[in-house]
């Protein structure tokens, strides 16, 4: 799937929440086994670098919240991704045949940039069974 997150001011950020509310994106299992979903992010054509600390020139943070812990209240439940997906645990012990992960993303974009075209931001789901 995707959506798009708006325009974003440069060093602010935006969330999933107000494009989602409170039933969030929904990640399902739709194999035949019980599996633990991670998430990655990536760093964009640009380029902008993923940091998992505060973003500088050219870098922005992307984060994730598992909507089981609650995800309204930001910084609460949020986790920093990173281009690695084993970082990045978003659940475990996802029913196999149909079960669901809901989740909620923020992005804080780059303090500065060089680039003014609007960026196309991959997250990537990745399941991994027993």
């Amino acid at each position: 799937d995707s959506f798009n997150y708006g325009k974003v001011s440069a060093g602010t950020a935006s969330s999933t929440l107000t494009l989602f509310g409170e039933t969030g994106i929904t990640a399902i299992n739709d194999g035949n086994v019980i599996e633990t979903f991670y998430i990655q992010g990536a760093d964009t054509a640009c380029p902008w670098t993923l940091v998992t600390g505060s973003p500088g020139s050219g870098q922005y943070r992307h984060e994730f919240c598992n909507m089981a812990g609650g995800c309204s209240s930001y910084p609460a439940n949020y986790t920093a991704m990173t281009t690695n997906y084993l970082d990045s645990e978003l659940a475990t012990g996802v029913a196999k045949e149909g079960g669901t992960v809901d989740f909620q993303l923020r992005i804080t974009v780059p303090s500065s940039t060089s680039c003014y075209d609007p960026e196309s931001i991959d997250v990537t789901i990745v399941a991994v069974g027993p």
